[in-house]
């Protein structure tokens, strides 16, 4: 085998080289310039993750002075929570129930706000320290939360765990799934994690570039190869689709719930509309995107035209 096919072999491997993305569709949605409206002095930094609330509200977690800040659907800024306490932000969601819950991947925790920012639950071992991969109510470096019809949810144990954690509406330990490899049902750094109103779950398996899909129990169903570096990964009912954000080719996908790509947004560079290490994804009831960048320290827009 030559040295240039042993190459594309790897790359095609990895899901590296997966697809002439120029092949693809361009999404219509147009980027809304200079979106977020902070506070006069105030600046985001590294922005890990963007959540959209019952009320179109859109909430960002940050690594700035910052962590948790809360804007109207225009942009305009309405509260950031004051106390702090966070070690590294990484995944946020925005409840059924209004409330907000954070994933501190360096605190190794996974906490419960109020919309006003009072702490109602946390989990997480004592002084914030790391549980292995059998633990039931502790991380190692933990990346994303996601909630099941029923009110339970999971939580993608991460960076250096390599599962998911099922836990009930009261925060009950239920089962988890997953270890170390590139088998079915293993995971190489499990960055997000995504529900349909069916129950089956979507895990972004970053390392393996590929999403997992299994169902509510955590049994394999199926994965998708060829769809380049899965970091973030958002369901939407209303369209019956995944949007996923690849912080390797810098764009994001639009994809059906069988792995088929539909269209395309983006690609790398610093200018608005475009993108460095998309990180996070949120979509609200208009079917408005929201991307959190980590190197750029940003939060973008998008709208259909």
């Amino acid at each position: 085998m030559s040295h240039r096919i042993l190459a594309l072999a790897l790359l095609a491997s990895t899901g590296l080289w997966a697809a002439d993305w120029s092949e693809v569709p361009e999404l219509p949605h147009q980027v809304v310039a200079d979106w977020a409206q902070l506070p006069d002095g105030w600046n985001f930094g590294e922005t890990a993750g963007v959540a959209v609330d019952r009320n179109d509200h859109v909430w960002v977690y940050n690594r700035g002075a910052h962590p948790v800040i809360e804007f109207d659907k225009n942009g305009r800024f309405i509260q950031s929570f004051k106390e702090a306490g966070h070690v590294a932000a990484h995944g946020i969601e925005a409840a059924p129930d209004g409330d907000v819950w954070l994933v501190d991947v360096a605190g190794h925790s996974v906490v419960e706000f109020s919309p006003t920012g009072r702490v109602k639950l946390t989990i997480a071992e004592a002084g914030r320290g790391a549980g292995d991969n059998d633990s039931k109510y502790a991380f190692n470096r933990p990346t994303a939360v996601a909630f099941r019809p029923d009110g339970g949810f999971y939580v993608s144990d991460g960076y250096v765990n390599t599962r998911v954690v099922q836990y009930t509406q009261d925060a009950v330990y239920v089962r988890h799934w997953g270890g170390k490899g590139t088998g079915d049902g293993q995971f190489n750094l499990v960055h997000d994690v995504a529900i349909d109103e069916r129950g089956r779950v979507y895990v972004a398996d970053r390392g393996n570039s590929r999403i997992q899909v299994f169902d509510a129990d955590g049994n394999f169903l199926e994965k998708w190869t060829d769809i380049g570096t899965p970091w973030g990964v958002e369901y939407v009912a209303a369209e019956k689709a995944i949007y996923m954000t690849d912080g390797v080719n810098n764009h994001v996908l639009k994809l059906d719930l069988h792995g088929k790509v539909l269209g395309r947004l983006g690609g790398f560079g610093k200018a608005q509309g475009l993108f460095d290490f998309p990180h996070h994804i949120a979509v609200d009831s208009e079917g408005s995107i929201y991307v959190a960048e980590i190197k750029t320290w940003r939060i973008q827009k998008f709208v259909r035209p």
